[in-house]
């Protein structure tokens, strides 16, 4: 078994409406969010590899690039209140019906954070 993970990066802003008055989140800020698209499965023997990670992109980079790139995340359906744990979440549910052996989806806002959704 192999995991694959290819990495994706975009610039956004969002603010979280339900933390506490006075918490640094509910201001409007920006981020340079890093995105992981990790996949799971054997070697195809055949080509020498799980994957290729063009297919990977082909299947991320229009929603990276056409939906989350220089957007405000909280106008975004399903967005409204977009925490790393909502957008990982909201990336799976975009990507796993395209995407045989979807593993795993990881959203960085900064170099510290960061969260894994496993679906």
């Amino acid at each position: 078994m192999f995991e694959l993970v290819k990495s994706f990066h975009f610039e956004a802003a969002h603010w979280l409406p339900f933390v506490p008055e006075g918490h640094r989140c509910k201001r409007l800020h920006g981020h340079s969010f890093r995105l992981e698209i990790a996949v799971r499965g054997n070697l195809d023997e055949s080509v020498g590899w799980v994957i290729d990670y063009a297919d990977i992109a082909g299947i991320v980079d229009p929603i990276v690039e056409g939906e989350l790139d220089h957007q405000l995340l909280n106008e975004i359906a399903g967005l409204e209140n977009p925490t790393s744990e909502r957008l990982a979440h909201w990336l799976w549910h975009r990507v796993v019906p395209e995407l045989k052996g979807l593993h795993r989806v990881s959203v960085s806002e900064t170099a510290s954070v960061w969260c894994h959704f496993y679906g």
